[in-house]
């Protein structure tokens, strides 16, 4: 739970872009460091595309969600300057980067009020149905912290949390 907590907190936005920073110039080594002419709009949409899928398995639960192609295709022409057909620039390929991430958005948050409510909502449905059918075999002090860590435990092994 600390770790979805942790997503939620203040200034996490920023702290995303510190950790995106080297994917993205690894991701433009690959595709575009080498190369001296202008890549075809093709070839820029897969490297987001993979760039995307890189961010996504190193950051673990935070998906960044992909973009059209047309805002993409947008975003390209407004940061790379078209007259002369030269290559896309390290500089160019991170700010149209980070603009279409930011502008998509990322999934990840709704997850954490899925977690949230399995974390209470288990307990308190349980609570619930124990009152009904058997309220004095098991101790509420004893019963809803142990239906509590049960549900974290079995959040925690499905990855959930």
């Amino acid at each position: 739970m600390g770790q979805t907590l942790k997503k939620l907190a203040p200034g996490t936005e920023e702290n995303k872009i510190k950790e995106i920073g080297p994917i993205i110039e690894n991701c433009y080594k690959t595709h575009f460091a080498g190369t001296v002419e202008k890549p075809t709009f093709t070839n820029f949409y897969r490297a987001i595309c993979e760039t995307v899928e890189e961010i996504n398995k190193q950051l673990g639960n935070t998906q960044f969600c992909l973009p059209t192609e047309s805002k993409l295709k947008q975003k390209y022409e407004d940061h790379h300057d078209q007259g002369k057909g030269r290559s896309l620039t390290r500089e160019e390929f991170q700010r149209i980067f980070q603009d279409v991430i930011f502008g998509t958005g990322f999934t990840g948050v709704g997850g954490a009020k899925d977690t949230l409510i399995y974390i209470f909502g288990v307990p308190l449905t349980a609570l619930f149905v124990k009152q009904r059918l058997m309220p004095r075999v098991i101790p509420n002090e004893i019963f809803i912290p142990c239906i509590t860590s049960a549900t974290v435990f079995v959040l925690a092994k499905l990855n959930k949390i």
